[in-house]
């Protein structure tokens, strides 16, 4: 690919699906640098349990939005778009390729789209609702929703999704009206050309990557780091597969086998998720790994 014209390249697919060696690889062959779409490989403290590229892999690359931020820091949708923007800029000031990839379908789809303006939360309002779903759970914040905001309730598939049921109830309680008023659906403009990738695989291959990953960062040390972060295991940035499990397991809950076994099982059930996210955009081009490899070839 060599387009006259600044274009991103967006490489996307489920977990474990080798987003992040087609991505190295694309940025090698055009000479230019890598925007992460992840909402936890942003935070430095986390690394291990989030896949993040190794050191290598980041010298030889230049990435955007990967060590960026504190897992102290706020980082939502809209930091991500601000500062996804900002960097493709950057990239685009000496290259006409930017490769974007990740697994948060909602980062890449603000990096592509925008982002409706969604007003801002008090954080007394964020304390409350984080308090409920420290005390009950996802079973809370749907009783609480299905109270004040019904219309969220009956109008979105993401009724089992902890961070979009905490972001509906954070906007309906500072604004009083429904996150769903909101969404206008209007796609921004972006300056660039945008051609989106995804990665394809058999889910019982996909589902071996998966368990192989997950045995992989147990012998790297996740233990140990998620144990370093077990004091902050509250944060939101860490209310994260591989991460919580763990911090059952510290707290008594499961041996550290049957944790592992939850980690593979609630990261496959991830996976479904992204495949559902991402099934729904149709710019998306499927093609298997290999497939990918030859294309990203030069």
């Amino acid at each position: 690919m060599s387009p006259s014209e600044n274009t991103a390249l967006v490489i996307v697919g489920p977990t474990a699906s080798g987003k992040t060696s087609l991505s190295l690889q694309a940025a090698s062959v055009h000479h230019t640098s890598i925007i992460s779409a992840d909402s936890r490989q942003c935070y430095r403290e986390m690394n291990i349990g989030v896949a993040k590229p190794s050191p290598q892999e980041l010298s030889a690359v230049r990435h955007y939005f990967i060590d960026s931020h504190s897992i102290h820091e706020p980082v939502d949708a809209v930091v991500f778009e601000q500062e996804a923007l900002k960097a493709a800029d950057e990239i685009f000031s000496n290259s006409n390729i930017a490769v974007v990839t990740g697994g948060t379908g909602l980062y890449v789809k603000v990096f592509c789209e925008g982002i409706d303006d969604i007003p801002a939360v008090e954080p007394s309002v964020k304390e409350k609702v984080d308090e409920v779903f420290r005390e009950r759970g996802v079973a809370g914040l749907q009783q609480w929703l299905a109270e004040v905001d019904p219309e969220f309730m009956r109008g979105t598939h993401e009724t089992s999704n902890r961070v979009r049921l905490m972001r509906a109830l954070e906007v309906k309680l500072s604004s009083g009206s429904s996150i769903l008023s909101f969404r206008a659906g209007e796609k921004k403009n972006r300056p660039f050309q945008i051609h989106k990738f995804g990665i394809q695989w058999p889910r019982e291959l996909l589902y071996q990557r998966i368990n192989t990953r997950v045995e992989n960062m147990i012998s790297q040390g996740l233990l140990q780091e998620a144990t370093a972060l077990f004091p902050f295991r509250q944060l939101k940035a860490l209310q994260t597969v591989g991460y919580q499990e763990i911090f059952d397991h510290l707290e008594g809950r499961y041996s550290l086998d049957e944790a592992v076994d939850k980690i593979k099982q609630h990261t496959r059930n991830y996976a479904k998720r992204q495949m559902t996210w991402f099934s729904r955009d149709s710019s998306i081009q499927w093609f298997s790994y290999e497939e990918l490899t030859k294309r990203f070839g030069g």
